[in-house]
């Protein structure tokens, strides 16, 4: 584990993440500058000394807007990991947990459902809800942590079902602990792992999804700076101002990745 840790390229990511955070709780470190402030005079300066990702067509520094962006996009993203984690892990230990032929009956009807929805696309579902409940990161972060709602309900239900055949479970319910304090003493702590594993590799793939759909104009509306926002906004400007699009991009790529690599360091792989 130790050695994994120590990898350049796990310590770039860690560095990655550490910095996506600091964006996000204090974005005035990095960039004291105001997000919405422009300067007619300098629009569409390319990147420099002046201003490290140049700026966009009304005179705003493009670095002090993706910086600022970052609150409200790993805020929704964590949020729809949240969702998807309560939701989902609270349907799979209910599944798993309950016995007898009624139990068996709910378990074969709610997870039947969980394929449903596990089918349906996430973005998509995620859009049907931002159509229900109107424009806004909170309303993507749900509709995003609901599409993932089915997979931590498959993997809840499969671990709680593994954990409830040890001994130690069975001696317990012999000796006559009562059954919710089984669940939550014995199994829920021992199957909770791989859901956590799990939720960190989300993180990573509902920051994709959230600025995906905040790309379509559903997020954050102007002028408030949004990641997916961002590289939407300098889309008409691609040819003659590429910075716009791909300096935003590039930063959702490399903390996706380096959120990806340290969940697979410190769970998947462990």
């Amino acid at each position: 584990m130790r050695a994994r840790l120590l990898r350049p390229t796990t310590l770039l990511s860690l560095a990655i993440v550490a910095l996506a955070a600091i964006m996000a709780l204090a974005p005035q470190l990095i960039a004291p500058g105001d997000p919405l402030a422009g300067e007619p005079s300098d629009r569409l300066l390319a990147p420099g000394a002046g201003h490290l990702f140049g700026t966009d067509a009304l005179g705003r520094d493009v670095y002090t807007r993706v910086v600022h962006g970052a609150f409200l996009s790993l805020a929704a993203a964590t949020a729809a990991v949240l969702v998807g984690g309560l939701v989902g892990g609270a349907v799979g230990l209910v599944c798993g947990a309950l016995r007898g032929r009624a139990g068996r009956i709910v378990d074969f009807v709610v997870m039947r459902f969980v394929d449903v929805l596990i089918a349906v696309p996430g973005i998509l579902l995620a859009l049907i809800v931002v159509a229900t409940l109107g424009f806004g990161p909170w309303s993507i972060a749900l509709g995003v942590g609901l599409g993932a709602a089915g997979s931590f309900a498959r993997v809840m239900r499969a671990q709680v079902l593994r954990v409830r055949g040890e001994e130690y479970v069975e001696a317990a319910a012999t000796l006559g602990v009562r059954p919710l304090a089984v669940l939550g003493r014995h199994i829920l702590p021992n199957a909770m792992r791989p859901v956590l594993a799990m939720a960190a590799l989300e993180l990573g793939t509902a920051i994709l999804s959230v600025s995906t759909i905040s790309f379509l104009g559903f997020g954050a509306q102007p002028p408030s700076p949004e990641w997916g926002a961002l590289v939407s906004d300098g889309r008409d400007y691609i040819a003659t101002a590429w910075w716009l699009t791909v300096l935003p991009g590039a930063v959702i790529v490399c903390v996706v990745l380096a959120v990806t690599r340290i969940a697979r360091v410190i769970g998947v792989e462990r």
